[in-house]
């Protein structure tokens, strides 16, 4: 369901998105407003998605679900300028190696610890 949410918001029109399996997955996606998204929270299960929207920098912070923080690093892969991604333990743990592995595809990515 949250990479629905991300293909929705580069769609054009109105979508309604509905995680039936996973109970207020959908609160994370609110976290894509800040980079630009059009997302109304209906309810912890539900959102409504208007694209398409044009991606712009800003700092998010990652959900503890791999997926969501996955759709929450891609949309920062697609906005203009400079973000921060905080709290990316869940991508780490995930994914062995993504920013480097992404970095092989272009993506600028930088890494740091922020004590």
């Amino acid at each position: 369901m949250p990479f629905f949410a991300l293909i929705a918001a580069m769609a054009e029109g109105k979508t309604r998105v509905h995680d039936w399996v996973y109970e207020n997955r959908a609160i994370y996606l609110t976290e894509l407003t800040k980079l630009g998204a059009s997302i109304t929270l209906l309810d912890p299960r539900r959102v409504y998605v208007e694209g398409p929207t044009r991606w712009s920098a800003a700092e998010v912070i990652c959900p503890p679900a791999l997926r969501p923080a996955v759709v929450i690093l891609l949309a920062v892969l697609t906005a203009k300028g400079i973000s921060v991604l905080r709290n990316i333990y869940v991508i780490n743990r995930g994914y062995e190696q993504l920013a480097e592995r992404l970095g092989r595809l272009s993506a600028q990515i930088e890494t740091f610890r922020d004590y």
